[in-house]
This record gives C-alpha cells, sequence and structure tokens, in this order.
C-alpha cells in the first residue's frame, strides 16, 4: 500500500504536502516524495525513509508553487527499496508529467513489452508504476492535436489507460502547464477520496488516499472518486469530472478497514473504526456460540489497530478489558533483517508487558489479523513470561491463506500461517491455548452494513478470489518468485550489514 496527495490552491503548497504525508504515514515508510510544480517547471524531492527523514527545510524552500503531489511508498509484489523506485516518477515527453500510484498492475510485463516493442518509450525500472506512467503518456500522446491538451483529450486517455492496464490503481498526476489529474481503477479496490477549501482568493482542491488527510488539513470531503473515474482540475481551479471507464464496478479491499486505513477515515462511505466495533461484536457472537467454554479473565488488545474490536468483544461478552501491552512510539523502521533471534528482538523492542495484566489470569488477546503468526507467537510467549495461566486468541479478520496482488505486499503462500492449517495446528503453531477466527461472511457483513450500498468486496487474501478475473497461478507463481528472489537479496544486505558493523568493531 501506499499513500498519494495531490492538490491545486491558491498559494504556496509545499506545507500542506508535508503535513499530509505525516498524516498517511502509516500507508508506508520505505520512501517519500513531493513535487510541486511553478508553471510549467517541476520542482521534486525524494528519498528513503520516513517523512520526517527526507525532507529537511532548504528542501522544503525549493519546492516552489500552488499546485503539487506527494507520495509514501511501501513497497508491493516483494520489491526491495531503491532509491530508483522513489515516487513520484517523471517522464518530459510528449508532456511533462509526474505520477504517484497507490495499487499493483497485474500486467505488467505484457505492458512493458508494448512500450517497448509498440509505443517506442523506455522504462528504466521494475516498478508497476513507472509503466502506468509511460502508458499513461502515451495515450495523452496519441490523442493531443498540436500537442495541445484540453480536458476531453485526458479523459480519453485515462479511458486508454483503463483499457490497457489491469490490477489496482488510485493515481494522482500532474501535467506541467495544465493541472492535477486524479483517477482510480475501473473496480475501486484501493481508496481515493477529494475535498475542497473555500478561501478568500477561490477554492483549493484536495486529493488523497483517506479521508483523515483532509481532516487534518481542514478540508471538507466532497466524496470518493468513484471506480473508473478521472477528475482534472486546472491551475486556475477549474474542476472536472467523467467517468472514464466501461461497466465500471465497486469492489474495496477489505483490508482497508481490517489493518491497513487509520480508524478515523471514511471510505467509500464506510467509518474505519464503526467497521472495527462491529467486527468485535461480531467476534464475540462465535466466541458466545462456539466457543462457551472459555473461561476468559480478561481481554487485551495486541495495539493498536485491534482496540476497537477487542473494546466491543469485552464489552458485549462482559468481560473486563485491559491494555496489557505498551507500544514503544519512538523506534524508527525495522528493517527486514535475517534470524529468527533478529525478528523476536524487534518485536520485544516495539512492546513491552504489563506483567500485573496477566499473572495468574486466563487473557483473551485480540488483534486485527494474523499473517506469517512470528508475531503472534511472541506475543504469546511475552504472555506466557508474564505469568498468564491460559492464553487464548482472537482474529478479527479470517485466516490469511492466499497473498495480496492488488498493492499489499504479503508473503508468499508458503509463509503464511494459514496455508494448509487448520485453526488448531495455527494455535499449536503460535504457542495459544484456543484459536479464534473471524468467519469472511461476517466480516463482509460488519463492514457492508456500515453502508449498505456498497456490496462487493476485494477479498483475495482471504478468499483467493481476485476481482480483476486475470490472476493465474502462472501469475502467483511468478511474484512469489520475485519476493523469494527480494527476501535473499534483503538477507544477504543484512548479513554484508553485520559484517561490516563487526570489522567497525
Amino acid at each position: 500500500m501506499c499513500g498519494i496527495l495531490g492538490v491545486v490552491a491558491k498559494s504556496q503548497v509545499n506545507q500542506l504536502l508535508y503535513d499530509g504525508l505525516l498524516v498517511l504515514q502509516h500507508r508506508g515508510q520505505d520512501a517519500a516524495g513531493i513535487v510541486t510544480a511553478e508553471g510549467a517547471t517541476f520542482h521534486m524531492h525524494k528519498g528513503g525513509g520516513m517523512v520526517r527523514d527526507v525532507f529537511r527545510t532548504r528542501n522544503m524552500r525549493a519546492l516552489l508553487g500552488a499546485c503539487g503531489i506527494a507520495h509514501t511508498r511501501y513497497p508491493t509484489a516483494g520489491s526491495a527499496w531503491s532509491a530508483a523506485e522513489s515516487q513520484p516518477f517523471y517522464v518530459n515527453s510528449p508532456f511533462g508529467i509526474v505520477l504517484g500510484h497507490n495499487g499493483n498492475l497485474t500486467n505488467t510485463d505484457q505492458l512493458k513489452s508494448e512500450l517497448f516493442r509498440q509505443d517506442l518509450r523506455h522504462v528504466n525500472t521494475n516498478s508497476d508504476s513507472e509503466v502506468l506512467l509511460n502508458v499513461l503518456a502515451h495515450e495523452l500522446q496519441e490523442g493531443a492535436a498540436n500537442y495541445k491538451l484540453d480536458p476531453a483529450t485526458i479523459f480519453a486517455a485515462v479511458s486508454g489507460v483503463h483499457r490497457r492496464c489491469r490490477g489496482a490503481y488510485a493515481v494522482v498526476a500532474m501535467i506541467a502547464g495544465y493541472g492535477l489529474l486524479a483517477f482510480r481503477d475501473p473496480y475501486g479496490i484501493r481508496p481515493l477520496v477529494f475535498g475542497k477549501l473555500e478561501t478568500e482568493h477561490g477554492t483549493d482542491y484536495l486529493v488523497a488516499s483517506e479521508s483523515v488527510a483532509l481532516d487534518a488539513l481542514g478540508y471538507e470531503l466532497v466524496r470518493d472518486v468513484a471506480p473508473g473515474e478521472a477528475i482534472f482540475i486546472d491551475e486556475d481551479g477549474h474542476f472536472y469530472a467523467q467517468q472514464c471507464a466501461l461497466n465500471p464496478t465497486l469492489n474495496p479491499c477489505i483490508f482497508e478497514y481490517v489493518y491497513l486505513a487509520r480508524p478515523d477515515s471514511v471510505i467509500d462511505g464506510i467509518s474505519v473504526y464503526e467497521t472495527r466495533l462491529r467486527m468485535g461484536e461480531s467476534l464475540a457472537d462465535k466466541i458466545r456460540r462456539g466457543h462457551a467454554d472459555l473461561e476468559v479473565d480478561v481481554v487485551i488488545p495486541i495495539p493498536d489497530s485491534s482496540r476497537p474490536a477487542a473494546m466491543q468483544l469485552a464489552k458485549y461478552l462482559d468481560l473486563p478489558y485491559r491494555e496489557g501491552f505498551i507500544k514503544n512510539r519512538y523506534i524508527g523502521r525495522t528493517f527486514i533483517m535475517p534470524g529468527q533471534a533478529t525478528r523476536r528482538r524487534s518485536v520485544r523492542q516495539k512492546l513491552n508487558a504489563i506483567g500485573m495484566e496477566f499473572k495468574g489470569k486466563n487473557v483473551l488477546l485480540v488483534d486485527d489479523s494474523i499473517v506469517r503468526g512470528n508475531t503472534s507467537r511472541e506475543i504469546v510467549q511475552m504472555a506466557r513470561e508474564s505469568g498468564a495461566h491460559k492464553v487464548f486468541f482472537a482474529s478479527a479478520a479470517p485466516p490469511v491463506r492466499f497473498p495480496n496482488v492488488y498493492g499489499i505486499d504479503m508473503p508468499t503462500r508458503e509463509e503464511l500461517i494459514a496455508t494448509g492449517r487448520t485453526d488448531d495446528e495455527i494455535a499449536r503453531e503460535i504457542g495459544a491455548d484456543r484459536l479464534i477466527y473471524q468467519d469472511l461472511h461476517a466480516l463482509i457483513e460488519d463492514v457492508r452494513s456500515v453502508n449498505p450500498k456498497v456490496t462487493s468486496f476485494e477479498t483475495s487474501c482471504f478468499s483467493g478470489v481476485y476481482i480483476t478475473g486475470d490472476v493465474t497461478k502462472e501469475y502467483l507463481d511468478g511474484v512469489e518468485a520475485q519476493r523469494r528472489d527480494g527476501a535473499r537479496q534483503a538477507e544477504l544486505a543484512a548479513t554484508q550489514l553485520d559484517l561490516n558493523l563487526e570489522a567497525v568493531d
């Protein structure tokens, strides 16, 4: 997943974009970038790391202009971070275009071949986002008469992108000398909203991955960008919108509500916080119906995203709710490192148990989901070391059995703890006395009930059903091979770093 922002204002936007990225930091910590437009001139700064680490005062002073886009990156498809793949991306032919993308294309290899052989365009990195940018640039070139653009030509180019690109994509882009373009894939998998702010000089517009960015920056939420829709705001602040896809359907990624999005966001008319409360209610109902024999003394959440579900579960089961783990909020980025001991140490650096909440008690730990199981196993062990008599574990999400190919960097199938295992076997793997998973139909209803107008969701990591219809076994095998290669490269890099540090010592 990634966080994207785009703004057209009546004054300088550099501070606005920086503040917006801070609010969307949870959507990616690998890299960040901002591009502003001053007339037909772009000013860019991007790099690896957290937003606060990438930008210094001197960088911000150079980002001049009243129009801009910004991006915070989390790697997809198992790719390791490199400076070349930080966003936004830029091309200068036939127009100067910069683009930031949240999602993942599923036909990248096909598009690369078409770009090289048919469109005569060159792609410099392995990023699907650069491929998407070049497809957009080509479609603009094909439609522009005398290299002049208008909203109709721009929307026709987006229609061309929809015809050629498969997968998930929410996009913000700037075209030099013209304005800001934003669009969403025809399935509406990844979120995108826009808002406005009335000023004494006119109307400012802001596009963002989540509504929380609008709230924090003082903008009024207008609505979500519809699946397949494109919006264009020219440099003078004129707003245009058009549906650019044939037969679009709304299928938001359900994992946004489980874990990815901030709880104070509203996505496609659905409050993330309210869905997590309802997840707790339905999980409590499942425990009441199928696990009535559990003797639970206290309900404890795994910080932070599981808190609403855990609170509501405790309320519905009439059980005490306690904070049993304290999270260290000042830890920097946790790099991928080899070895179980290193992974274990990273968990214990982030979380510390409050012994009095565990000693001699039967505790029910509640987490938003279980993916690899390494963190869950370590947390169960911490609870036992703190004196828990029995440790039960509840997941607000169903078992994650399949990789996500739409913009979430999930492990390979063999790394997913739920693949090929029963609930009892998974419980033994993580060391719990009992494991309770949310049911998929209950999770869907929890989210759908907040906005009954949304009737379909992208649930592939739970169900194995890929909404775009083009994800084959061969494709999944290729993605997983790429992930394994990326993990090996990261392990070799970490090993070399350790050797270098030892040499220094």
